[in-house]
């Protein structure tokens, strides 16, 4: 049986093979101190992923991790 991928689907693909550990010097952007402790419109502007910096369609999978990014956050800001 063959699965076929839509490119839509694509981005989805990226962000569900994307090996966490190898994600280094993330800079973030929006942080809101009056929206203490969510942080819910903070994200990630930049960050390497093996060394290499990370394209706009890599950084945008990886904020759709919310879990991920608030985890990040957190070690960024303390």
């Amino acid at each position: 049986m063959k699965t076929y991928i839509k490119k839509s689907n694509i981005k989805v693909l990226k962000y569900l093979t994307m090996d966490y550990k190898k994600i280094d010097n993330i800079d973030f952007d929006g942080i809101d101190y009056n929206d203490y402790p969510d942080f819910c419109d903070a994200f990630i502007v930049s960050a390497y992923y093996d060394g290499v910096e990370m394209t706009e369609e890599q950084l945008e999978a990886l904020n759709n991790d919310s879990d991920y990014v608030y985890e990040r956050l957190q070690f960024y800001l303390y």
